[in-house]
């Protein structure tokens, strides 16, 4: 068992781990949410991904405790960038969003979780044309801003991982070639990639060609199904993208980010109007499943 106090990551993990990402379950994330610990553990996953929508919605020292008790990791905290937080945005917005994001890395290293993943850019659902000059400015701004948060993340021993989304959620990063070139121009060995199959279902051509241009710069992986329901019981050809991930030699996270309709508010933010399986337990169960038995694992 881990100690309970010490502040310790693990930026490398030395075998590929399945997780799972809470919003299936609960939105917000609190203290008292780590009961749900257990029975993810009973189901077999071996890390756990927290949405912190607030820092103050928990005592990232009691969750900790709670995840060693139940024998699961905590490998990731999920940036949740709601209103106000906008690194491209006002300098009020990119001041909340700098600080927000501090937060994060200081509950992230006491959690023992290695990254920091998602949007970690601009507010979600903030989309539009913008001209070139406009794309520049947005750009610039978001390097400027991340440039310190990941040189204090690297102080944390924690690394952020960026997640282009699709053009219905974000008009700053939908592809993984916008995604490489933002995680270049930080030039930060703290910061990488994230990848997730709904989003690249819908912007990349080919997902595994994707996976291999990322390559040593992929740092965290979402397996999604392509109605944001179970992986592997959808229409995405998997076989490809495991191939991919195993010949870039990917050693981190998979991790389920699927939603449901008895969340509400995350059902509505990410336009989830109907139910993906008969109950949301199938989600994580059969996905989990069938992860395990696309990449050989048992």
């Amino acid at each position: 068992m881990r100690s309970r106090n010490r502040v310790t990551t693990n930026l490398q993990t030395t075998t590929m781990r399945f997780g799972l990402n809470t919003f299936l379950y609960v939105s917000p994330f609190v203290t008292e949410s780590v009961k749900l610990f257990p029975k993810f553990k009973k189901w077999g996953f071996d890390t756990l991904e927290l949405p912190i929508e607030d820092p103050s919605h928990i005592d990232p020292v009691k969750v900790r405790a709670a995840a060693d008790k139940a024998g699961i990791a905590i490998g990731t905290v999920c940036a949740c960038m709601g209103p106000g937080r906008d690194f491209r945005g006002s300098a009020a917005d990119q001041k909340t969003a700098t600080a927000y994001i501090t937060q994060l890395i200081d509950q992230a290293a006491i959690l023992g979780a290695h990254s920091i993943i998602g949007p970690i850019y601009s507010v979600v659902g903030l989309i539009g044309s913008h001209s070139d000059e406009e794309k520049k400015k947005h750009f610039d701004l978001v390097v400027k801003n991340l440039k310190p948060l990941a040189k204090y993340a690297e102080s944390k021993g924690v690394q952020l991982c960026i997640e282009p989304l699709n053009r219905f959620e974000t008009d700053f990063l939908n592809t993984c070639d916008q995604g490489l070139k933002l995680v270049k121009a930080i030039n930060s060995k703290a910061v990488k990639l994230h990848l997730d199959t709904f989003h690249m279902n819908i912007e990349e051509k080919n997902q595994a060609a994707a996976i291999r241009k990322a390559g040593p710069l992929l740092g965290h992986f979402h397996a999604c199904g392509s109605d944001r329901g179970t992986p592997g019981g959808d229409h995405i050809d998997w076989k490809p993208i495991v191939k991919a991930l195993n010949e870039i030699n990917y050693k981190g996270d998979v991790v389920i980010e699927s939603f449901t309709t008895d969340v509400k508010v995350i059902a509505r933010a990410a336009a989830i109007w109907r139910k993906m399986e008969p109950k949301r337990d199938d989600i994580a169960v059969k996905g989990l499943a069938n992860l395990k038995k696309l990449f050989k694992k048992k």
